[in-house]
């Protein structure tokens, strides 16, 4: 019975040790088709990740070398947004070009390169800029820039508010003033620019500024502009108040407008269209600033024109670039949708491509 008892421990300490060193053999070619195959699962989706990180970073972030000078993200300028800050404005250019490619909008966003356009656009010799002056979106700080940039002053502080427009004294010479070789040679070589604001909104600015608060030194506006308005568009003549916004609506969306704004002359400026301010489908523009987003766009400008390490552009109070929807739909909710149609179709234009949308309003 002891011999029996011996026998069988035998035999289950063999099986144990076959069991054992079936074990290891099963193991070891795990271990191996695991970590030796380069074709694994694991080596397989470290390749997946990486393709998907590269195809990312070649969509968002196109190489330096594709970039057109102007646009090359570089310097401080930029801050948290040197890679965004190119795109956006690249992306307006790109929009600016396919609307004056859209034919149905001809008409809209072409003009003539004429001597009212080429009075618009201040030239800076000594640092080959030429700025296009779109009033009432921040145009005598830019203008502040330049001065200070063709030598007339020292800094910004310096210039007396009454200088900024005296165009004969602030050392600002315009575009019209050169000979023809010489503006060709200008718009071709000199980096380009100007700044665009939702068209309605630009429009309250023009009127509260020009017809409603009138600085002395313009008594034009309210004393034989707006008297010329009322007469021809106040639907109730007996109205005796002073020009209203409706009345000035009234006006810009008139299909006949032209006939007054001969008489008015080079005051229609603070409400044209940038269109017809400054050419943007004839005229190639290095940059388009937007009033929305001026702190953004002014040091991006200054840092593509290569004079940010000479001037800055002057403390932009909080808030004030930001677009006020509840105030336009204040001040166009007492107009009739017609009027506003009319208008829109005017302006549409500049709507159009400068990437401002429709108005809420006038689509309701």
């Amino acid at each position: 019975w002891l011999m029996s008892d011996n026998m069988h421990h035998q035999w289950l300490l063999l099986a144990a040790c076959f069991w054992v060193i079936f074990m290891f053999m099963v193991a070891s070619k795990f271990i191996t088709l695991t970590f030796k195959d380069p074709d694994g699962y694991g080596a397989k989706q470290e390749s997946l990740i990486l393709t998907a990180v590269t195809k990312v970073e070649e969509v968002h972030v196109p190489e330096e070398k594709h970039w057109p000078e102007e646009f090359q993200p570089t310097g401080k300028a930029f801050s948290g947004n040197l890679i965004r800050q190119p795109l956006v404005h690249m992306e307006r250019l790109e929009l600016l070009r396919n609307v004056c490619r859209d034919t149905a909008l001809r008409n809209l966003s072409h003009t003539a390169v004429s001597k009212f356009v080429l009075d618009r656009i201040f030239v800076c010799d000594k640092h080959k800029i030429l700025f296009c002056q779109t009033p009432k979106v921040g145009n005598t700080q830019w203008k502040k820039v330049l001065i200070v940039l063709n030598g007339a002053f020292s800094s910004i502080e310096e210039i007396p508010e009454n200088i900024v427009h005296d165009h004969e004294k602030n050392g600002l010479p315009r575009l019209s003033s050169f000979s023809d070789s010489e503006i060709k040679k200008r718009l071709n070589l000199y980096f380009k620019f100007f700044i665009v604001r939702d068209p309605f909104e630009r429009l309250i600015s023009a009127f509260k500024d020009k017809f409603v608060h009138n600085p002395r030194f313009e008594p034009w506006y309210r004393h034989e502009i707006a008297p010329g308005i009322i007469r021809k568009y106040r639907k109730n003549r007996t109205e005796t108040k002073g020009l209203q916004f409706e009345d000035f609506v009234r006006y810009l969306g008139d299909p006949n407008h032209r006939w007054l704004d001969v008489q008015f002359g080079d005051h229609i400026i603070h409400w044209v269209t940038y269109v017809e301010l400054c050419a943007p489908c004839e005229i190639t523009y290095s940059v388009i600033g937007h009033h929305e987003t001026l702190e953004d766009d002014a040091p991006y400008i200054l840092k593509a024109a290569g004079i940010d390490h000479l001037v800055s552009y002057p403390t932009i109070p909080p808030g004030i670039t930001v677009y006020n929807k509840t105030k336009v739909e204040r001040y166009f909710s007492g107009i009739s949708k017609r009027d506003i149609r009319r208008l829109y179709a005017r302006f549409e234009g500049d709507f159009k491509l400068f990437g401002y949308r429709e108005p809420d309003f006038l689509l309701n």
